[in-house]
């Protein structure tokens, strides 16, 4: 069933179906993708970075990491293509984080879970201990 939304660009409300988007914007964004499109298959386009995407057409650096995001531009097909890591802002091709921020991630999930292995190992003694964490960032 339908319901009523705010549109999340414009904030107008809408009959929400299947977008997040009203159709006004629904169609602007449209008429982006088909221009952002246009231009990389022009073969001199083709290995066009974001940022030259945006300067040539003029469309939001965060519609085209949508248009990324949503699969509707291929980085196989144009390979500079790369938009920002969330984290640290290094370029990737998929996914929401690099690989050394995901690796970094998973690091301290790991550490988290040795620690509250611990922490339940010793409540099973009944003593009391206190854990202290010492955090190294280090720089690449």
């Amino acid at each position: 069933m339908a319901e009523l939304a705010n549109c999340t660009r414009c904030d107008a409300v809408f009959v929400k179906t299947i977008r997040e988007i009203c159709q006004k914007c629904y169609k602007e964004e449209e008429r982006a993708f088909d221009l952002v499109y246009s231009f990389l298959r022009q073969r001199k386009n083709r290995e066009a970075t974001l940022m030259e995407i945006v300067d040539a057409t003029e469309v939001e650096e965060e519609l085209i990491i949508k248009f990324i995001k949503e699969k509707r531009l291929r980085t196989s097909q144009f390979p500079k293509l790369a938009y920002p890591c969330e984290k640290c802002g290094g370029n990737i091709i998929s996914g929401k984080l690099c690989s050394n921020c995901s690796k970094e991630l998973l690091n301290d999930l790991e550490q988290h879970e040795q620690i509250e292995k611990r922490v339940s190992d010793n409540k099973e003694n009944n003593s009391s201990i206190y854990y202290s964490i010492e955090q190294r960032k280090d720089k690449y």
